[in-house]
């Protein structure tokens, strides 16, 4: 069986190296890869519901509600990894399609922690909070075929 292995994956040329067998011991089975999927973007969805809790607090909310969606849309697109894989995720996140999408993404996430904890403004953390969502709907709607382009004529043709 591990024969069938090795040439199924194109290393039955060599007998298995000392990283190969790493990799083979360390891969989850795609039972754990689903159940690390729900726990891990459940936690991202707690966090977001968390935060938008948190967010009527006086004086702290703001910041407090920034920071645990923040926490929430990182856990989200973490959970993804445990389908793809950590590389193949990031692969497909630095995709040509894609590129603007996650780097704008990646920065309000970074720009919302960025004033709630060293400026402390907290209209501009909420202000990135708006653009964090706008950045990750974009980002998501990206896997899906056609749906930029249908979410483009949509907006054109509620602007005209």
């Amino acid at each position: 069986m591990d024969k069938l292995k090795r040439v199924l994956s194109g290393r039955d040329a060599e007998e298995p190296s000392g990283l190969a067998e790493v990799i083979d011991a360390t891969s989850l089975s795609w039972g754990t890869r689903v159940k690390g999927f729900i726990a891990c973007f459940a936690i991202g969805c707690l966090c977001s519901i968390l935060g938008s809790c948190l967010l009527w607090i006086p004086k702290k909310g703001l910041v407090l509600f920034a920071v645990f969606y923040t926490l929430g849309n990182i856990a989200s697109i973490g959970s993804t990894m445990f389908l793809m894989g950590p590389m193949k995720q990031l692969k497909r996140m630095f995709e040509p399609t894609r590129l603007i999408a996650t780097i704008v993404m990646l920065l309000c996430l970074i720009l919302t922690l960025c004033s709630a904890f060293w400026w402390r403004k907290a209209g501009l953390a909420l202000l990135f909070c708006i653009l964090q969502f706008f950045a990750m709907a974009w980002y998501s709607i990206s896997f899906i075929p056609y749906a930029r382009d249908a979410v483009k004529k949509c907006v054109s043709v509620c602007l005209s």
